[in-house]
């Protein structure tokens, strides 16, 4: 998910004058307040005494995952987007991070390098949903994990990631005549494609058959294309309406079809997920994690 500034979070915060350093309130800058942020507890939890630092925190991600720790009485740190500070006064990844136990990042592959730089200089766990991430993006999360325990992972759902072991499954039980084809469908404003879960899927269809992804994926079918590939690996990514995530993976054989999939009908389950895989990262040793760790997959 993608950070995009100026909507409710946008406003700064201070503390009050007689007050506990927990309670904020947003800085008048012209902008509406945030009832989320009236309520934000900072700097103090029920839940492992577990701080959590947000990076992209006016994202659709960012936005869920705030208002998800507050119902769970989980402490915000602070949050940050592109333009500084967004919840409590901490500016940019390092102060974010020197004030976290642990961080989570749905932003950009631009601010996910300045929150790696800041997870490694602190020795601060991060969790990873930034998607849209390319090779060098890819090399940075590995050396940072060689520091601190790091958790990447296109999705944060129970039901996805429990879809990825079927798939997997199903692959590797299915030869390689039968066709698997990845649909996914999500919101008008998302910006890559196909979407990183679909991409968690395809990876999950190919370790199932024992070969890497990228020697078997197609995601690029326009005009006179050919006949399909024996044992590929198709995308087909949909964009429109609200969406908060589609996908869908088909098995086709010959005279038959299997079509396994998971809807999200509220970005809640991400957050959810999120914050469980947060608390769960915060303790444990530098190194390489998936959502299949936290969940026992």
């Amino acid at each position: 998910m993608i950070d995009s500034p100026g909507n409710e979070f946008s406003g700064r915060y201070q503390r009050r004058e007689g007050t506990q350093p927990d309670q904020i309130k947003p800085r008048q800058n012209g902008h509406e307040r945030s009832d989320l942020a009236k309520r934000a507890t900072l700097c103090q939890s029920a839940r492992m005494n577990v701080r959590i630092g947000i990076i992209g925190a006016t994202g659709r991600m960012g936005r869920a995952i705030a208002e998800e720790a507050v119902a769970q009485g989980v402490a915000i740190a602070g949050g940050i987007n592109r333009a500084g500070a967004i919840l409590g006064e901490h500016g940019d990844a390092p102060s974010l991070a020197q004030a976290a136990d642990v961080l989570i990042d749905f932003s950009s592959p631009q601010m996910l390098r300045q929150g790696l730089a800041a997870a490694q200089a602190t020795r601060t766990p991060i969790l990873i949903g930034t998607t849209g991430l390319g090779p060098e993006d890819h090399k940075l999360i590995a050396t940072a994990a060689r520091d601190v325990p790091v958790l990447q992972t296109a999705n944060t759902s129970l039901g996805v990631n429990v879809l990825a072991k079927l798939v997997e499954q199903a692959a590797r039980a299915l030869g390689t005549d039968w066709d698997i084809e990845i649909v996914e469908m999500h919101h008008r404003h998302k910006v890559d494609a196909p979407s990183g879960t679909a991409l968690l899927l395809g990876e999950a269809a190919a370790a199932g058959r024992g070969v890497p992804l990228a020697e078997v994926k197609v995601a690029d079918r326009a005009g006179l294309t050919g006949a399909r590939a024996e044992g590929t690996i198709g995308f087909a990514s949909l964009r429109g309406g609200s969406v908060a995530g589609d996908h869908q993976v088909i098995f086709a054989g010959t005279g038959e079809r299997i079509e396994i999939g998971h809807r999200a009908e509220d970005r809640a389950i991400f957050a959810k997920g999120a914050i469980t895989a947060a608390l769960w990262l915060a303790d444990k040793p530098a190194g390489r994690y998936q959502m299949g760790d936290v969940l026992g997959l």
